[in-house]
C-alpha cells in the first residue's frame, strides 16, 4: 500500500462546514449572501421563474463546450458536466451528463477559497484549472476542471464550473492509462488549482505548458478553450439574470433550491422503514500482471430522514484499481441522483447534506497520495456507485410506489481499449489516439416491472452515445467488421437485463503495429449483478485474434461473423495490459449488459419467446436458464410447466431438501422484495416466501437452499473464464426457499464472499 507522503495532506478536500468555511475568508474577499428570511419571503412564482433560468445555465453551457470541443468523448460520449455553485461552492444546480463528475466539483472550490484566497487571490475575472483528484473536480487526472468565480458589485456571488474528460494528458500509458503503474508517478501528473485566466485573458504560459504534457495537444488545448468559452457563457447568463431580478433574489432563490431538494430528499427517506443493507463488489486485478481480487463493501443505514454509507472492511489501495474521497463520493451521487431524487431537481448541495460517508483512508475508494488513480472513474468510483445503487433498490423495494426506481445493476463497468499510432493514409503519416467509445452501449439493469434497456448507455453518462461507425473509420486507421448487440448478455430474470454488446476492428490504413492498452474489471466477477434472485449480467471479454484470416476473407468477399472464422490463435485480453494491434490482427470487445430481477423461472413465457425472436437470448437460454419449451417458436404451456417443474426438483437436489417450517399467514405482510414478506408473528416479525408462504426465519438468519457450483451454471451469459484472470476460485451461488425453491439471491462471487441474505445455509 502507498504511504502518503508527508504534507501531501494540504492536497486533500473534505466537506465543509460553510459557517466554519465563510468565516475563514480573509478581509479582502467579500461574499454575497441573504438571509434565511430573504429565503423564506421569495414569491412563488419569482422562484420558478428564476429556478428554471438557472437549470438552463447548465443547459447552455453545455451546449457551449460540445460545439467549441473537437473531442468526440465531448461531442458523442458526453462525459462532461457542469454546475452553478453558491458563492461558498455549494452546488445549487448541476448539468444532467455525468452525474459521477457532482460528487467533485464543489470539493475543488472549497479548496481553492481555503488555499488560493489570499495567494494569488481570487479575483473578478480568474478562472481556475485543475485535475488534482486529491483537491477534487474531477475523479481521475483525465477529469479537468475549468472554473471561475462570479463577482456582482464586488463581492463573490457564485461560481460556475465546467469539466470534461481529456482524452490524453501525458504519463507512461496510452490516454494516460498506465495499466501497470504502482504510484501516480507513472500516470499523468496531477496539477492542482492554478490561474489560467486572470483578468479576463487566457495565460499563455499557463496554456502552453497545460497541453505540453499531452500526446494529442491539439485536442487538449481546444478543450481548455473550449472550457473557457463555457463558462465565460454561464457567468454572463448569470449577470444577466442578476440585472433583471436583482442580486438578492436570485441568491435567495439558489439557497432556496438546496434547501427544497434537502427537504424533498428527507421527506421521502422519513417515509420508508429504518434499516440497514450491505452489497460487497470486486475488481478483478489490480494492475498489470496481478491475478487478485480486491473488494469494496458497503453497508447502507437508513435512520429517520438521514442515510449513512459505510464503506469499513473495503481492501486497502493497490495497483491502479484506486480512486480518491473525491471518486468515492462521486460514486455515491452515481447512485442517489437517478436512484432518490429522480423527480427532485438536482441541487446537489442540499440533496448531499443528507448522508453521511464513513471511510478508511488507505483505501481502494480513499486511496492516499501517490497511489494510482488513472482508473478511479470507471473502476472503484464505479463500483462504489453500483453498490450504492444496489443498497438504495432493496430500500426502496420494500415500497411500491417507490420500488419503480428498483434496478438491478447495470452494466457495471467501462471496457476500456486505446488504441495509438501512425495513421498513413495521407501524404505524410501523421499519429493518432483513439479511446474506443462503443462501451457506451452498456445493458441498463432489469427493475420490479420492465426488462431492462437494451444497449441503453451508462448508467453514469445518461445523455451518452456511441459513434458513428463511418466516422471513426473516417478518423481513425480501423475497418470495423461488426458491431451488434450480443444474445444472452442480459442478466436473466422474471424480467431481463438490457442486453450489451460486441464490436470487432482491425488495423486499416497502417502498416504498423497499433499500441493497444486494455482497463477493465467484471472478466472474472461480474459487476452487474440481478436483484431478487435474478442472476448476474454477461462477464466482459476482450479477444485479439493473432495472425487472422481477415485479409483473405475480406479478399474472398466474405465478411467474418465471429471469431473463429478469423484465426485459431485467440488471445483472451487481461483486465490491465499493454499490448499491441498489428496490421491482419482483430480486435474483438464484449462489453456487459444489466443485471435481472427476480427469479428467471418466473418469467412470462411469453416474454421469453420474444425474446428469442428478437435474437436478445438463444434457444438454449430459453430452456436451460428460463425453463421455456418452444415449438415453431410458440409456448407449449404443458412442456414448460413441466421443465420449470424438473428444474425446480433440480435445485432442490443439488441443494438438499432442509426441513420445511411450513407456512405462515402472509396477507398482513410487508413486502421486502420479489420474493419475500415480513410477517407479524409472536410478538416479533418472521420473513415469508411471498410465493409459497413458507415461513424462513428472522431478518438476518433466513433458512434458505444454499447451492454452490461453477460460474457457468448461472446461465450462458458467462463467457469468461475466471481463471484466466484471477488465482481464487469464482463460483456461482444460489440461495432458495426451501419450500417452493423460487430463487431469492443469485451470483458469480469469489468463494469466499459473505452473502448480503444473511442466510444460513439449510441441508
Amino acid at each position: 500500500m502507498s504511504m502518503p507522503i508527508p504534507g501531501s495532506e494540504i492536497f486533500s478536500s473534505r466537506p465543509v462546514d460553510p459557517a466554519e468555511l465563510q468565516a475563514s475568508l480573509p478581509s479582502t474577499l467579500v461574499t454575497h449572501t441573504v438571509t434565511q428570511e430573504q429565503v423564506d419571503g421569495l414569491d412563488p412564482l419569482t422562484h420558478e421563474v428564476v429556478r428554471h433560468r438557472l437549470w438552463s445555465v447548465t443547459d447552455e453551457m453545455g451546449e457551449a463546450l460540445k460545439r467549441m470541443s473537437g473531442s468526440p468523448i465531448v461531442t458523442d460520449a458526453n462525459d462532461f458536466d457542469f454546475a452553478v455553485s453558491d458563492e461558498i461552492g455549494q452546488e445549487v444546480q448541476v448539468g444532467l451528463y455525468n452525474p459521477m463528475l457532482v460528487g467533485a466539483v464543489d470539493l475543488a472550490i472549497y479548496w481553492t477559497l481555503r488555499h488560493r484566497a489570499v495567494n494569488p487571490g481570487i479575483a473578478e475575472g480568474d478562472m481556475f484549472l485543475t485535475n488534482d483528484p486529491w483537491v477534487g473536480g474531477g475523479l481521475h487526472q483525465n477529469d479537468t476542471m475549468v472554473y471561475q468565480p462570479v463577482f456582482h458589485e464586488g463581492k463573490l456571488f457564485a461560481w460556475t464550473s465546467a469539466i470534461c474528460h481529456e482524452p490524453d494528458l501525458g504519463g507512461v500509458g496510452l490516454g494516460s492509462f498506465s495499466p501497470a503503474a504502482q504510484d501516480v508517478f507513472s500516470e499523468s501528473l496531477p496539477t492542482p488549482p492554478v490561474t489560467v485566466v486572470r483578468d479576463f485573458r487566457l495565460q499563455r504560459d499557463v496554456a502552453d505548458l497545460w497541453v505540453r504534457r499531452s500526446r494529442v495537444p491539439m485536442l487538449v488545448g481546444l478543450d481548455l478553450r473550449a472550457k473557457v468559452g463555457a463558462n465565460n457563457v454561464g457567468r454572463e447568463r448569470i449577470l444577466a439574470l442578476i440585472a433583471q431580478y436583482g442580486a438578492d433574489t436570485v441568491k435567495a432563490v439558489m439557497k432556496r433550491m438546496m434547501g427544497d431538494a434537502e427537504s424533498r430528499l428527507r421527506g421521502k427517506l422519513a417515509g420508508l422503514p429504518d434499516g440497514s443493507w450491505t452489497a460487497t463488489g470486486y475488481q478483478d486485478q489490480s494492475h498489470e500482471g496481478d491475478r487478485g481480487l480486491h473488494r469494496i463493501t458497503v453497508t447502507t443505514t437508513k435512520t429517520g430522514d438521514h442515510l449513512t454509507f459505510d464503506f469499513t472492511g473495503t481492501d486497502p489501495q493497490a495497483g491502479v484499481v484506486n480512486c480518491t474521497y473525491a471518486g468515492m463520493r462521486g460514486g455515491v451521487m452515481l447512485a442517489l441522483l437517478p436512484i432518490l431524487a429522480g423527480d427532485i431537481p438536482w441541487s446537489a448541495g442540499g440533496l448531499m447534506r443528507c448522508f453521511d460517508l464513513v471511510t478508511e483512508e488507505g483505501t481502494l475508494n480513499n486511496a492516499t497520495y501517490p497511489a494510482a488513480v488513472g482508473r478511479g472513474p470507471i473502476g472503484p468510483a464505479w463500483l462504489t456507485g453500483s453498490l450504492v445503487a444496489e443498497c438504495l433498490s432493496q430500500m426502496l423495494d420494500h415500497d411500491l410506489e417507490l420500488g419503480k426506481n428498483v434496478q438491478a445493476t447495470c452494466c457495471g463497468t467501462w471496457d476500456t481499449a486505446v488504441i495509438a499510432g501512425l495513421d498513413q493514409r495521407g501524404e505524410q503519416p501523421v499519429p493518432f489516439l483513439n479511446i474506443i467509445m462503443e462501451p457506451m452501449a452498456g445493458g441498463y439493469g432489469a427493475r420490479p416491472h420492465a426488462d431492462g434497456i437494451d444497449t441503453g448507455g451508462l448508467f453514469c453518462i445518461p445523455m451518452g452515445r456511441i459513434p458513428d461507425v463511418e466516422m471513426t473509420e473516417f478518423l481513425y486507421p480501423v475497418l470495423t467488421l461488426w458491431r451488434r448487440e450480443e444474445p444472452d448478455s442480459g442478466g436473466p430474470g422474471r424480467h431481463r437485463g438490457g442486453v450489451g454488446a460486441s464490436v470487432a476492428i482491425t488495423p486499416h490504413g497502417t502498416s504498423l503495429p497499433m499500441g493497444l492498452v486494455l482497463a477493465s474489471a467484471g472478466k472474472a466477477v461480474s459487476q452487474n449483478a440481478g436483484l431478487s434472485g435474478g442472476h448476474p449480467g454477461n462477464t466482459g471479454l476482450d479477444v485479439v485474434a493473432r495472425r487472422s484470416r481477415v485479409a483473405e476473407l475480406l479478399a474472398a468477399g466474405t465478411m467474418p461473423t465471429e471469431l473463429a472464422e478469423l484465426s485459431d490463435e485467440l488471445e483472451p485480453g487481461q483486465n490491465y495490459a499493454s499490448s499491441y494491434l498489428a496490421p491482419g490482427e482483430v480486435l474483438s470487445m464484449t462489453w456487459q449488459g444489466g443485471g435481472g430481477y427476480g427469479d428467471p423461472l418466473t418469467r412470462d413465457p411469453a416474454a421469453v419467446a420474444r425474446d428469442l425472436r428478437e435474437e436478445k437470448i438463444t434457444a438454449d437460454a430459453a430452456r436451460s436458464v428460463y425453463g421455456v419449451v418452444l415449438a415453431d417458436g410458440a409456448v407449449d404451456d404443458a412442456a414448460t410447466a413441466a421443465e420449470r417443474e424438473r428444474r425446480r426438483a433440480h435445485r432442490r437436489e443439488r441443494s438438499g431438501a432442509p426441513a420445511a417450517a411450513g407456512p405462515v399467514d402472509v396477507t398482513a405482510g410487508r413486502r421486502l422484495d420479489d420474493n419475500l414478506v415480513e410477517v407479524p408473528r409472536d410478538g416479533g416479525h418472521t420473513v415469508a416466501c411471498r410465493h409459497c408462504s413458507e415461513s424462513l426465519g428472522a431478518a438476518g438468519a433466513l433458512t434458505l437452499a444454499r447451492y454452490e457450483g461453477p460460474p457457468t451454471d448461472a446461465g450462458p451469459q458467462i463467457t469468461a473464464t475466471a481463471a484466466d484472470y484471477v488465482d481464487a476460485p469464482v463460483v456461482f451461488r444460489q440461495y432458495c426457499c426451501p419450500g417452493c425453491w423460487t430463487a431469492v439471491w443469485s451470483g458469480v462471487v469469489p468463494a469466499d464472499h459473505t452473502d448480503p441474505v444473511g442466510a444460513r445455509a439449510a441441508g
